[in-house]
């Protein structure tokens, strides 16, 4: 475990050196003109076409942006976060987009999603109008403190630094292990702060963006199973679950972990899984099953901390400001795959798929926290039996070596890089996705050059990519594997070698590896330095935030605690 975080250390740290210029500069891409000037078809067949100032042979019919040029036929499978974003991001360049979604019909449904500094960037550069309706909406979490806190002594709520001084002091507090730098960091880049926005706020956000340019971009109850793809510059035929087929110059596959899209790239079988459930459709199971839930909650400490990480032996907490009073929690849990008490997602779901529907779940997960902080107890004390659920978490190995692209056809985001979600990078990866495979085709002169694009999108977003994965899996490996309770010279908590280690580890955490980490993230900012607006953006959401905080504690004490509404996960594992 010593090598794996002296490779995180070192893997960071030549990042940032290296490769924090390249990451951090927008694609150029040639203007266009208006959407409606670039839906006129051309049949030209370009088998030499030649620009303005160059002889370069590029067989294929000229797209948009080159004179004479048709939009790009784009068809999109999946209609989650990545697929949406991609499609706007794509429909604002002038491309012809349609998303082929499995559900009948968009519901409101999912818990809060964050987005990180880097990810508003990119949202952005795509769109100032998607900016400023997502942060009508947002959350911000990163203005606070956010970080690790000891599960076992952190007490009341309170606020309090997070020094070596309790080592010298017996009355100094140790509730603060280490916090991070998200603030700090954001600053360095001038971008906005990390926060939450409600899935079902953004998927109505985008999908009404969306249609201000098609109003008949989304396809929805018939999914992609499959595809042809014809070789360069004839395109890809994309096959849908009812029979029928369409045809488009690229199909883009956004489909989510059990992507029908890659099993047919890679060679796999949708959602199989081995007896023992460690692999499903070369995916592998984390080693981690996740308990969540939500409930309104007022603590001492609501309005000045975003989220907590509670460690403590074999196992953490997590909790979240989500806005509107709202804390959000998870549970982590080193458990079998398929050890299931609950039922995926979380809110409003039926019982019957749990192992026994009268289970009192949260007597459950606080009879694994037994002589854990009273913080933690309070939080599941005030949580809605019937809102907690439970997923297990899978994640891939990073495809280094097999690119995801065959032919006219594309991965992105959770189809081809899930991720675990300690980081909160799994929608932010997706979302760069969407952006940089956007800009490189808009950059595309022909159809017969297509094939060559997703390469190289393929090769300029894997080494981030593959990073950010490797970070997020090693949060999680630290967390329950070495690290434990910290050692403390003023009682009995933390005693073993494990708890001696997490001691020794907190000056290196705190000043070198969380502030390299976070640094490397927010590296990636199409944008820029955005100056004195993310300061702005943050006095206009500080008071909006407390007058619907308070309302709705004010809410609870009246009528008492209430469940989430259905998952978004629910949604996705159906698929």
């Amino acid at each position: 475990m010593h090598v794996l975080l002296l490779l995180a250390v070192v893997t960071t740290a030549v990042t940032v050196d290296s490769f924090t210029g390249f990451f951090r500069q927008p694609l150029s891409a040639p203007k266009y003109g208006t959407s409606s000037s670039l839906l006129k078809p051309s049949s030209i067949l370009l088998h030499s076409s030649v620009t303005d100032d160059s002889a370069q042979v590029e067989p294929g019919e000229l797209l948009s942006g080159w004179k004479g040029g048709r939009p790009l036929k784009v068809a999109i499978a999946g209609g989650g976060v990545g697929g949406l974003t991609c499609a706007l991001a794509m429909l604002k360049r002038g491309m012809d987009v349609t998303i082929y979604e499995r559900t009948e019909a968009f519901a409101r449904f999912g818990g809060p999603i964050q987005f990180a500094s880097n990810a508003l960037s990119v949202i952005k550069a795509i769109d100032e109008d998607l900016f400023v309706r997502i942060m009508d909406r947002f959350t911000f979490t990163g203005t606070r403190a956010c970080g690790i806190k000891d599960g076992l002594r952190a007490n009341g709520f309170r606020m309090t630094d997070d020094s070596l001084d309790y080592v010298l002091n017996p009355d100094a507090p140790a509730d603060w292990f280490v916090k991070f730098p998200l603030k700090q960091c954001a600053d360095i880049f001038g971008l906005p702060y990390t926060g939450v926005i409600d899935r079902p706020d953004l998927q109505e956000i985008l999908m009404d963006e969306c249609r201000k340019i098609k109003s008949d971009f989304i396809v929805n109850g018939n999914g992609v199973v499959g595809y042809s793809s014809h070789g360069p510059g004839k395109g890809v035929t994309v096959n849908f679950s009812d029979g029928t087929s369409a045809d488009a110059d690229v199909c883009v596959g956004s489909d989510g972990i059990w992507s029908s899209v890659r099993a047919q790239m890679y060679g796999e079988e949708v959602k199989s899984s081995t007896k023992n459930k460690m692999k499903k459709q070369g995916c592998t199971y984390s080693g981690y099953t996740v308990f969540a839930g939500e409930t309104t909650l007022s603590t001492e400490d609501y309005y000045e901390t975003g989220y907590k990480v509670y460690i403590g032996p074999q196992r953490y907490f997590v909790t979240s400001d989500v806005g509107n009073g709202r804390v959000q929690w998870y549970a982590f849990f080193a458990l079998p795959p398929g050890t299931k008490r609950a039922p995926s997602g979380w809110g409003g779901s039926e019982r019957k798929d749990q192992a026994n529907p009268e289970e009192d779940l949260v007597g459950y997960i606080k009879s694994l926290h037994e002589g854990w902080s009273d913080e933690v107890h309070y939080v599941l004390d005030n949580t809605p039996r019937e809102s907690v659920e439970q997923r297990d978490l899978y994640d891939r190995a990073p495809e280094l070596l097999r690119s995801w692209a065959d032919g006219n056809v594309v991965l992105m985001g959770d189809a081809v890089h899930p991720m675990m979600p300690n980081l909160g990078q799994g929608g932010c990866q997706a979302i760069e996705d969407a952006y940089v495979l956007t800009e490189m085709l808009a950059n595309t002169k022909t159809t017969g050059s297509i094939e060559k694009t997703l390469q190289e999108f393929y090769k300029k977003r894997i080494l981030r990519v593959s990073i950010v994965q490797f970070l997020s899996r090693l949060a999680s490996d630290l967390i329950i594997n070495a690290f434990d309770t910290p050692w403390s010279p003023h009682d009995d908590k933390g005693k073993s070698w494990k708890s001696y280690l997490t001691f020794f580890w907190k000056p290196v955490l705190q000043y070198f590896i969380f502030p390299a980490q976070f640094a490397y993230l927010y590296s990636y900012h199409p944008t820029g330095s955005m100056g004195k607006l993310p300061a702005q953006l943050q006095e206009q959401w500080k008071s909006r935030h407390a007058i619907d905080s308070e309302k709705a504690f004010d809410e609870v004490q009246k009528a008492g605690q209430k469940s989430a509404g259905p998952s978004f996960f629910q949604a996705a594992n159906a698929k």
